[in-house]
């Protein structure tokens, strides 16, 4: 395997179908992320949620994940479930927040999703951010769409202990779902960690990449 590493990181999109997508796909790359570059700067976009209280636990799980980055959270008020029906609207919303936010990564669900809203949005990311490195989180559920990432993050056994504890904490609306515990989340970071030969790992779909080697 090859590592690649940025050349440089001064802002980062992230987008999300629900609250709590973000931080179940990515919690523990985002983590890392933020503590390596105190100064990030951190755009979030969130469809549904507004005016409920999983837009107060999103608020205080990014908060928790960002740390000392600049972080700027918007959720929306589209409906869990319906968002395909709603293209347009969440076509104009994407755009609105793409002109806002000039990142050098962006993270979108990954595309082979079965939820309907996390695929609409996997599929809408790359028409608004066209030039820009796209990278597919995936969301542990019930339904049999765990995807075969082409991009691994090894992260290390304390990071994926502090993203339990900051799920745990922070989304008790969903600590009925028996898919919401500490030992699916470490369970699926383990397999991807064998995958990238570490203890741990967190995985991504990749959409598209251009390398350059340079002049010869």
């Amino acid at each position: 395997m090859i590592t690649l590493v940025p050349a440089r990181l001064t802002e980062i999109a992230l987008l999300g179908a629900h609250c709590d997508d973000i931080a179940i796909g990515m919690g523990a790359t985002l983590l890392t992320l933020t503590g390596r570059y105190p100064d990030l700067r951190v755009r979030a976009l969130v469809l549904t949620g507004r005016g409920t209280e999983r837009a107060a636990e999103e608020a205080a799980a990014l908060g928790s994940f960002c740390g000392s980055a600049d972080l700027e959270l918007t959720v929306l008020d589209f409906p869990d479930g319906r968002a395909p029906a709603h293209w347009d609207r969440v076509k104009d919303a994407l755009a609105e927040f793409r002109r806002g936010t000039e990142p050098e990564i962006v993270f979108a669900p990954q595309r082979g999703d079965a939820h309907q809203d996390h695929r609409l949005l996997a599929e809408l990311a790359p028409t608004e951010f066209r030039d820009h490195l796209i990278l597919g989180y995936e969301i542990l559920k019930w339904e049999t769409d765990t995807p075969r990432p082409a991009v691994l993050h090894p992260v290390t056994p304390e990071t994926v202990r502090h993203k339990a504890r900051i799920l745990a904490e922070c989304y008790p609306s969903q600590a009925n779902r028996d898919w919401f515990d500490e030992e699916a989340f470490r369970g699926l970071a383990r397999v991807r960690g064998v995958q990238c030969r570490a203890a741990y790992a967190e995985g991504f779909d990749l959409i598209k990449a251009v390398l350059e080697f340079g002049e010869a």
